[in-house]
């Protein structure tokens, strides 16, 4: 079995700008990859689509970004701004799903896909709710997610994908199931609020996707945000406390690692922890989000240990070198959430930092019960193989 997983498709502003041999340089690389050795899956862990220009599709939607977030309500909802907001993501889906290289990819690889917040707006769900329940930003809501099961879960309007537990639609999570292999993918956007990441609907569909996964199967959970990460109380300290940070407050509430979702981060780690120590089988997490490459591991109880593979960003550009080195020197500190389990985050094979600031994917091999990860670098090329 040979896996490939990308994440940060686009950028935020003016993407539709950017020459295309320079944006799509690593999807031409896996794409021709593909064609050399074919993959069996392609995992795509969350931004898709840099939807942010939605914000322009209107001039009312123009003003509802202007006002302050407290004061979105009071922008009215008109048929003209839903049929903009709707057009919007439809037409953007279609030129993302055009482009060369992610098409050659599309026609021979099946996709199994989750969403992250640019695939609505940026930040979505770590905004006041204010801002979030007004009716603009219900509308927003609504077209990205009737677009998002179109485009990303193939499924015809009025219909909900039967890898969709949650046949109410209150969580679009996924669960897909190969002989010894389950593949999870948790909804972390469509319930999220400033004080949790998932609501009940999504919780009762992972709960429910670990109790009915047969034992002995490896488990691949997708989590759009990083499961294992840095301590990121200093840093939100520092936003609070400081001016023109506020910006970044956002950014930092969407990680699991947020004081905001510190015990429902513990709940979600011991979920995953106890599918290992329960001695049923192995897991993997596989995250993107951060524009970075890198892995972390938690010492689990017994000894063994819970690998997670971060590859982020497929097209996203690379960022200033002082982020990679600023989250480097968080991640020193280590984290232990779970008593007796700590958790490391490691640079990748032979790569001489903890975070790698180049644009990549990653590819994960299974190779009869063995299984390995690998990651491609846009300017350091591929890593050596890791076993996980």
């Amino acid at each position: 079995m040979h896996i490939a997983y990308v994440s940060c498709n686009g950028q935020e502003e003016h993407d539709l700008d950017r020459d295309l041999s320079e944006r799509d340089a690593v999807w031409q690389r896996l794409a021709k990859e593909n064609l050399d050795a074919p993959f069996t899956l392609l995992l795509q862990g969350g931004d898709q689509l840099y939807a942010d220009d939605v914000l322009h599709c209107h001039p009312e939607v123009e003003r509802w970004q202007s006002l302050p977030k407290e004061e979105r309500v009071a922008v009215a909802l008109t048929p003209e701004i839903t049929e903009a907001l709707r057009r919007f993501y439809f037409e953007r889906y279609l030129i993302a799903y055009t482009r060369p290289s992610f098409a050659s990819l599309a026609a021979r690889v099946p996709s199994i896909m989750m969403w992250d917040d640019h695939d609505i707006i940026d930040g979505w769900g770590s905004h006041p709710a204010a801002m979030l329940q007004s009716p603009v930003g219900q509308a927003i809501f609504s077209a990205a997610r009737e677009m998002f099961l179109i485009f990303q879960l193939a499924t015809p309007p009025g219909e909900m994908p039967s890898i969709v537990s949650d046949k109410t639609g209150g969580s679009l999570g996924t669960v897909v199931r190969y002989p010894g292999l389950s593949i999870i993918a948790p909804d972390l956007r469509s319930e999220r609020q400033l004080d949790r990441v998932m609501g009940e609907a999504g919780w009762a569909m992972l709960d429910q996707a670990f109790a009915e996964t047969p034992a002995g199967d490896r488990i691949l959970v997708l989590s759009s945000v990083p499961a294992l990460g840095p301590r990121l109380s200093w840093a939100e300290l520092v936003a609070d406390l400081m001016p023109g940070t506020a910006e970044y407050e956002d950014d930092l509430r969407d990680q699991w690692q947020s004081r905001a979702h510190r015990s429902e981060w513990r709940r979600f780690l011991a979920l995953l922890a106890g599918w290992e120590e329960s001695s049923k089988g192995e897991l993997t997490v596989l995250s993107g989000e951060i524009h970075l490459a890198t892995r972390g591991e938690m010492r689990l109880k017994g000894g063994g240990i819970m690998h997670q593979l971060v590859a982020s960003g497929i097209s996203h550009p690379a960022p200033h070198s002082a982020y990679p080195r600023v989250l480097g020197l968080l991640a020193k500190f280590g984290e232990s959430p779970l008593k007796g389990r700590k958790i490391r985050i490691l640079p990748l094979p032979d790569y001489p930092t903890i975070y790698a600031g180049e644009r990549n994917y990653l590819v994960v091999t299974r190779n009869h019960e063995e299984w390995a990860a690998s990651w491609e670098l846009e300017e350091t090329g591929r890593t050596r193989p890791l076993k996980v």
